[in-house]
């Protein structure tokens, strides 16, 4: 078996959502920590510390604190941007010590719909399980939750 065969049966998931906003203002709030800070995050949670340097091959490291004060680090690197319409980041949860856990790929991918709303779609691969992909797709389900929280916000402009 080579690599390829034994990645295809590793899990991953996929998000499709469509938004009320056009694919300008949906790159920004992808692409501007400022923004990130503010909507990027499961329902509860809030972002306490997040850099990141947001080009192909820049870094980035964020904490997530739960309601219950717990501080959950994370960590990745920008493999590909393309304005407006794609961003591809590895993702790694951290150990205690700083070390990092598995790494995945995340890509967002946006498309004008017919109507001027934005379609998103968010892919996420590959998971050690079915039970670290599932945890994932809650988690993102609520992250997209906030952010069309967020953009619903009427001072929000591309």
């Amino acid at each position: 078996m080579n690599a390829f065969s034994r990645h295809e049966t590793r899990p991953s998931l996929t998000i499709r959502r469509t938004f009320d906003a056009p694919r300008t203002l949906m790159f920004k709030v992808w692409t501007d920590g400022e923004h990130l800070k503010r909507w990027c995050c499961p329902t509860g949670f809030t972002v306490p510390f997040s850099e990141g340097d947001i080009r192909p091959g820049g870094k980035f490291r964020t904490c997530m604190r739960s309601p219950q004060g717990e501080d959950n680090w994370l960590r990745g690197t920008y493999q590909d941007i393309v304005p407006h319409e794609r961003i591809s980041f590895t993702h790694s949860w951290e150990n205690q010590d700083g070390s990092p856990q598995h790494e995945t790929l995340v890509t967002i991918t946006l498309a004008d719909t017919e109507d001027g709303k934005t379609r998103l779609t968010l892919h996420q691969a590959f998971f050690l399980s079915d039970a670290s992909r599932d945890g994932h797709l809650a988690g993102w389900n609520e992250t997209l939750d906030e952010l069309g929280k967020y953009l619903s916000r009427k001072e929000i402009s591309a």
